[in-house]
């Protein structure tokens, strides 16, 4: 009797224990809904929806930690939230870059938090094509594109500027009303429907992606419009986007030491990142540079936009089982090796821009084989741009980055030696 009594009253005390962590879950994760799961958005934000810090009175959270890219000085090895000035580190920039704003002033840029503060500072020669620079800077854009339709490319970019004010923020990813995921540059969409591909279809994982390839990716500027466009057509492999811009004759700019007709990669990211070990695997964007975190009984997405370096055990531990030690250097290794490899290439396309202009100014020289040698530095250039001007110094894709560096170092030394064969006709 004394057994059975002692039975029930532990009965009781488990049953009131699994009940009260029954309620707890309940509560927590009810907390942890709580506004995300009823879907639709406040009026408040729905009306103000360009007013990030609106939605932050809703998700405070988040926006505590997308304001802590803005209040944390970081630094990585390569790259960071200060003003890295790229032409006092590559020098040779210079060079490649001679005839553009680049060439004059090229800083590393900074978190979203800084978008529409930095480019209203940057070198004028660097906005000229007009409001299209401000493209992926402003929550205003969407609705400045559907105001002036396809004109607001071209328009004054100083007109432009003024009419914006709020950087990258919320509703350049989720939809004002239900929160979901959307895109909200049309060049990204109209990039897909050329494929025959419908956005619309894309799945969430997906998603965490594609919202980060609005911006994250190359594109040119049409030569009247000035419309933003993503050169996909054929491909996104850096190969794939010369054959496009070569079907339509497509030239940014004349070298002015060269006179080679220029072709100019933007931070192809998205691109580069596709068919790497982590996109093969599954791994989104979002997951590495937007990992979950847990502030005391909620679980949010991480809205900093940082590097992965500074998130590591949130970022890289959920899958990886070597300590953050171990990891960083690991990364610091990929990276390290990949600046030699970009240098090395990039210098071999400082000396192919000399071997050309020195064929260019020698008299008698053979046009046929220096207008080739101008193709082969157009080609080898492109190369090397396309790895340079992606963020992460090598690490989205690494295979794949030395893959195209090669090819840049070898078509930069096919420049060269024609230059000299063009020049030695003469001679």
């Amino acid at each position: 009797m004394r057994n059975k009594k002692l039975i029930i009253a532990l009965s009781v005390v488990v049953a009131a224990m699994v009940l009260g962590a029954v309620y707890t879950a309940f509560t927590i994760n009810n907390r942890t809904l709580s506004e995300a799961a009823k879907k639709i958005n406040p009026k408040e934000i729905q009306d103000n929806y360009e007013a990030s810090e609106v939605w932050g009175k809703y998700y405070p959270r988040h926006w505590e930690s997308f304001n802590e890219g803005g209040k944390t000085e970081t630094k990585t090895k390569y790259g960071g939230n200060n003003r890295t000035d790229k032409l006092e580190i590559q020098p040779y920039l210079r060079v490649l870059y001679a005839g553009t704003g680049y060439g004059e002033e090229f800083y590393e840029p900074r978190s979203h938090f800084y978008a529409v503060q930095d480019i209203g500072a940057i070198n004028p020669k660097r906005t000229k094509t007009g409001g299209a620079c401000l493209t992926c800077k402003a929550t205003e854009v969407p609705r400045l594109i559907n105001t002036y339709g396809d004109d607001f490319y071209s328009k004054p970019f100083s007109e432009m500027y003024k009419l914006v004010k709020h950087p990258i923020g919320c509703s350049d990813c989720h939809d004002p009303k239900t929160n979901d995921l959307r895109i909200s540059r049309p060049a990204l969409i109209e990039a897909f429907e050329r494929q025959g591909k419908d956005i619309t279809k894309a799945s969430r994982q997906e998603m965490r992606s594609l919202v980060c390839a609005q911006c994250h990716v190359t594109y040119y500027f049409q030569k009247d419009t000035k419309k933003t466009t993503f050169p996909w057509d054929n491909g996104l492999k850096a190969d794939e986007v010369l054959a496009y811009y070569e079907k339509i004759n497509f030239t940014e700019w004349i070298h002015p030491e060269s006179q080679t007709p220029m072709l100019k990669a933007r931070h192809p990211d998205y691109e580069l990142f596709q068919g790497s070990v982590h996109e093969s695997a599954g791994v989104a964007c979002a997951d590495c540079h937007m990992p979950y975190i847990v502030q005391e009984d909620t679980k949010i997405s991480s809205h900093w936009f940082t590097s992965p370096v500074h998130t590591m055990e949130k970022s890289c531990t959920q899958c990886h089982r070597e300590g953050t030690e171990q990891l960083k250097n690991m990364v610091y290794k990929i990276q390290d090796q990949h600046h030699e490899i970009l240098d090395i290439a990039g210098n071999t396309n400082v000396k192919a821009v000399n071997a050309i202009k020195e064929a260019a100014a020698a008299p008698g020289v053979d046009e046929k084989l220096l207008e080739e040698a101008r193709q082969l530095h157009r080609q080898s250039q492109w190369m090397w741009d396309w790895v340079a001007t992606a963020n992460g110094m090598g690490f989205h894709n690494r295979q794949e980055a030395a893959m195209f560096l090669s090819k840049s170092i070898d078509l930069a030394h096919q420049a060269i030696q024609t230059a000299e064969k063009a020049r030695g006709s003469a001679e």
